[in-house]
């Protein structure tokens, strides 16, 4: 398996589930067994998605002095992430709050506290780098000083930058220059998916771009295709809660595309991958080991 590096954000996330939207008004309400809090983040969900398909994975991440902090490194620790990456500068940890229904509707509240304030060290990241195969920058402002050492030094990038309306956008320009492996969702597009993944490409020029559409599937385009193309999504076992949908979808992409699965192998591989995580409530639940997705894949008859 490969040698991965992910640098990216760990908040502790409380999720509670409700009826629907919008929500009535009410000052108490006693929401027994839907209330669940957890240590997640797009650094980690990738970061574990990776390591639980067999990956070695070195973590980097900012976490802060206090209860959260402490948690979150036991956390790590139990999973086998706890490395030298992991720093713990910051005054608060980040944290965040996700409502969500039954029909996969959520609405997620983000404190980042002043991690946008913060620039990853150089030296842990050069130690980190170190036999790595790839380079997993997640969009939060201290891994943005990571991108041009990285690509200096030859090693591939992927990234996901979630919503995005804008090719010009200020704040994912820089990883999206860098990167060779482009994720993004397709909520809050400005035209329809297929269109903007032509756009993406024939700006930015990634060997790989993928747009998730939840449960219209994903869409798929790399240089060598004529069009994108749209794979659809499929039901693997009753839905839970789709946060952390997107970035299982990336992780078990990349398991594939490291293997040297074809673009649309892997994708169909990790959209799989993505339909059992989401029969979990955290976003850093409910990921197959490579053994179990590759059994998954043949029961499912995916190439």
């Amino acid at each position: 398996m490969a040698r991965i590096l992910v640098a990216g954000l760990i908040n502790i996330e409380t999720t509670l589930r409700v009826d629907g939207f919008p929500l009535p008004y009410t000052p108490v309400h006693y929401a027994f067994d839907r209330i669940h809090s957890s240590v997640s983040g797009v650094g980690l969900n990738v970061a574990l998605a990776l390591r639980t398909l067999g990956h070695e994975v070195r973590l980097l991440t900012l976490l802060g002095r206090d209860a959260a902090g402490e948690l979150a490194r036991t956390h790590l620790t139990a999973h086998g992430l706890m490395g030298p990456g992991v720093l713990s500068t910051l005054p608060a940890t980040a944290q965040s709050v996700i409502l969500y229904d039954d029909s996969g509707r959520r609405e997620i509240q983000v404190d980042l506290k002043n991690i946008q304030d913060q620039t990853y060290p150089l030296d842990p990241y050069l130690q980190a780098r170190e036999g790595c195969d790839l380079a997993v920058l997640c969009n939060i402002n201290f891994t943005r000083a990571l991108l041009a050492p990285t690509r200096a030094a030859g090693l591939p990038i992927a990234t996901d930058v979630h919503t995005l309306h804008d090719l010009d956008d200020a704040y994912n320009r820089d990883y999206l220059e860098h990167a060779s492996v482009v994720f993004m969702s397709g909520d809050a597009l400005p035209e329809s998916p297929d269109a903007w993944a032509r756009r993406v490409m024939a700006r930015y020029q990634p060997s790989v771009v993928v747009i998730g559409s939840g449960a219209e599937g994903a869409w798929l385009h790399t240089p060598a295709l004529p069009a994108p193309v749209r794979l659809p999504a499929i039901g693997v076992r009753p839905v839970v809660n789709t946060i952390g949908a997107g970035d299982a979808l990336f992780s078990a992409f990349l398991h594939g595309h490291l293997a040297g699965l074809a673009p649309r192998a892997a994708l169909a591989r990790a959209i799989l991958f993505a339909g059992h995580k989401i029969g979990e409530t955290s976003a850093a639940a409910g990921f197959l080991s490579a053994d179990d997705l590759e059994h998954l894949a043949r029961a499912r008859a995916t190439p």
